[in-house]
């Protein structure tokens, strides 16, 4: 048995426990882990040092860098996390439909945990312990497999949250790390099918990629997030530079930052100055079809792999189209199915924004960086799913679970 087997053996057998796990049990690891998270931040602030001294020098990016980068406020934030999923209702449990049948059967669907679940995901030190909290509560053991930009990080953030599971009274199992950060691993793991329920990848595109082509374990597809901000002819320009300043500037490297703007012709030689204005305090990178250049000085004639790229950083595809139809065809045509939003005040645009366009979250008037479990009123999420099978948008609690049918009789037989 390989290493990574045995941590799948132990958590399958973990998982059988914390299945049957009350509400309160659960709710007391959580504060354990927040707690224990507080008490030792030092521990995690020093092992996050190490990994952002490897990335600066490897030449990480800077927009990366702050993804991987913890201090005390983000760990206060985390601790927060964990406490607001401790508060949310346990969904394991709930009957979301019971009736009688004319043979007096009585049937019913009950909430269940999935099992194990396998998560796979980049330099994000914040994600081990949202991942972990939501598998908790929803009564799921976790393996997690991170990327090697933030092992370290991950190393003592699960050492640290093992020993809260077993000071609480749960196995530590619950919650486990593969150590190894190298290719081999992650395709043990993607073929882990003995003990892994589902696999769920949450990175860039080339990850989720490799997993959805690779795993012989179920997949629940996350993330890849080429996003749009359509302006419609009718918008208030004003608000739409703010939503677009919010969408691409707050976090580019996250995933439900805007990549791509559509403005409206009847309105481009007025907007997109006023865009370039508004953003240039973050020096964003224009690249633009040649209506955008001929309007913006320093704008960058755009590739047909532009509107296809998720940038994660202060690079902004520009794009005049000459109607609302021209905008929706392009987002059908280019988006990822993640996050799309229109600014207009026209009652029946946005209407027929929100009919036409297929995405797990559509916006009106609203950055699309409200696409977060938290934002939701979820807690927070594993990932925000892009495809439609089981799950779809933030997966929170509910979304990492099944059902099963319970049926009472009285002595029927068939």
């Amino acid at each position: 048995m390989t290493i990574l087997e045995g941590q799948g053996l132990a958590a399958k057998v973990a998982a059988r426990v914390l299945s049957v796990a009350g509400t309160a049990q659960k709710n007391k690891a959580l504060e354990a882990i927040a707690q224990a998270l507080l008490d030792r931040q030092e521990e995690i602030l020093s092992a996050n040092a190490r990994d952002l001294d490897a990335a600066r020098e490897s030449g990480m990016r800077q927009s990366l860098q702050d993804r991987l980068a913890l201090d005390e406020k983000r760990i206060a934030g985390i601790v927060e996390g964990v406490r607001q999923v401790a508060a949310l209702p346990d969904p394991i449990g709930q009957v979301t439909k019971m009736e009688k049948r004319p043979n007096g059967l009585i049937i019913g669907r009950r909430r269940v945990p999935l099992g194990v679940i396998g998560i796979i995901y980049e330099a994000r030190p914040n994600v081990t312990v949202d991942a972990a909290a939501l598998c908790l509560k929803s009564g799921n053991a976790v393996i997690l497999r991170g990327g090697k930009e933030a092992l370290h990080s991950n190393m003592a953030l699960t050492s640290i949250m093992r020993d809260a599971l077993e000071r609480s009274g749960l196995p530590m199992d619950c919650v486990s790390l593969v150590a190894s950060t190298s290719r081999e691993s992650a395709a043990e793991l993607m073929g882990l099918t003995e003990y892994l329920d589902v696999l769920i990848p949450r990175g860039g595109a080339g990850l989720i990629r490799s997993v959805v082509e690779n795993a012989r374990v179920p997949v629940i597809q996350t993330g890849v997030g080429v996003c749009h901000i359509y302006v419609h002819e009718k918008a208030d320009l004003q608000m739409a530079a703010d939503i677009l300043y919010n969408a691409k500037c707050s976090r580019p490297s996250v995933c439900n930052a805007a990549e791509c703007l559509l403005v409206d012709r009847a309105v481009a030689a007025q907007f997109l100055p006023m865009a370039q204005v508004r953003l240039a305090d973050k020096h964003v990178e224009f690249r633009g079809c040649p209506e955008t250049c001929a309007i913006l000085p320093g704008a960058v004639p755009a590739t047909p792999e532009d509107w296809d790229t998720e940038y994660g950083d202060y690079i902004l595809a520009v794009k005049v189209v000459e109607d609302q139809d021209e905008a929706t065809d392009f987002i059908a045509a280019h988006g990822t199915g993640h996050s799309e939003a229109i600014v207009t005040s026209d009652y029946f645009a946005a209407q027929r924004f929100l009919d036409e366009v297929d995405a797990a979250a559509v916006y009106v008037n609203a950055s699309t960086r409200f696409t977060d479990g938290f934002e939701f009123g979820l807690g927070a999420e594993i990932g925000i799913s892009t495809q439609k099978m089981h799950a779809r948008g933030p997966m929170g609690l509910e979304e990492l679970t099944s059902s099963k049918y319970v049926i009472y009789g009285t002595g029927q037989v068939r």
